[in-house]
């Protein structure tokens, strides 16, 4: 099971802009996050695990500000669960490692069978932590590229891998009616994210700015490299995330 794992927060610390880490990420082509590259310490420090209670991962997310992350709402988060962030080597834990209590986990505007309440067709849910100590932005809008970081069951510490975007009328040739349009795919092409990978990032890059463009929702069920992987549309939520960030 692949595992994502935050990176150091410190990185935060040198925002100028919104998306824009202090340590600058090294996208070395087309690699496989299932037997993946390691990204650089730092490079993506917006990713977070959620992990149970015993320190199990079970999902990837993103912070959106101090307080919030954004995950797949399959992932079934709990309060008893827990952020973890300023992470990058899951067998060596660093000191500027944080472990965040969930305050809250807001209520949509329709039912989910995995426990988080969502807008209709949403793949993923919002959840409340204890703020940070330290400051963060990230712009959420969609462009024509893709990278994802995840963590490979074999590699230690964080991996990456770019992603060509797919159209979805490309997507449905492999995935047929289930593609709508709150959804994104990527990959298909010797790429793949893996179970453990939900939740986590898809990010583009524009204007030498990141942005959040997809968050992993579900694809092939032997995490299969010539399958797109299939995201949901964060421009088709992006309402939604507006609604829950200023009602809190």
């Amino acid at each position: 099971m692949a595992l994502l794992w935050v990176l150091s927060c410190l990185a935060l610390a040198g925002f100028a802009h919104c998306g824009v880490p202090a340590i600058t990420p090294v996208i070395r082509g087309y690699n496989r996050i299932v037997n993946g590259e390691a990204a650089v310490a730092g490079s993506w420090p917006w990713q977070v695990s959620l992990q149970r209670y015993n320190g199990f991962h079970f999902c990837g997310g993103s912070l959106i500000s101090e307080n919030w992350v954004v995950t797949a709402a399959h992932c079934g988060v709990r309060k008893t669960d827990t952020v973890v962030v300023g992470a990058y080597d899951q067998d060596a834990p660093g000191p500027d490692q944080q472990e965040l209590k969930i305050e809250k986990v807001p209520a949509g505007r329709g039912p989910c069978a995995c426990g988080i309440p969502r807008p209709p067709q949403a793949a993923w849910g919002l959840m409340s932590g204890s703020p940070l100590s330290w400051g963060l932005c990230l712009r959420v809008h969609f462009i024509p590229s893709g990278d994802m970081t995840g963590a490979d069951h074999t590699p230690a510490v964080l991996q990456q891998v770019a992603l060509p975007l797919l159209t979805n009328t490309q997507c449905k040739e492999f995935w047929g009616f289930r593609i709508r349009d709150v959804m994104v795919c990527a990959g298909a092409d010797g790429a793949s994210s893996c179970m453990g990978d939900s939740g986590g990032p898809l990010v583009c890059q524009k204007d030498g700015a990141w942005n959040l463009v997809g968050i992993v929702s579900w694809g092939s069920s032997t995490c299969a490299t010539n399958s797109p992987t299939v995201y949901a549309r964060v421009t088709k939520l992006r309402d939604w995330i507006d609604s829950i960030l200023e009602a809190n």
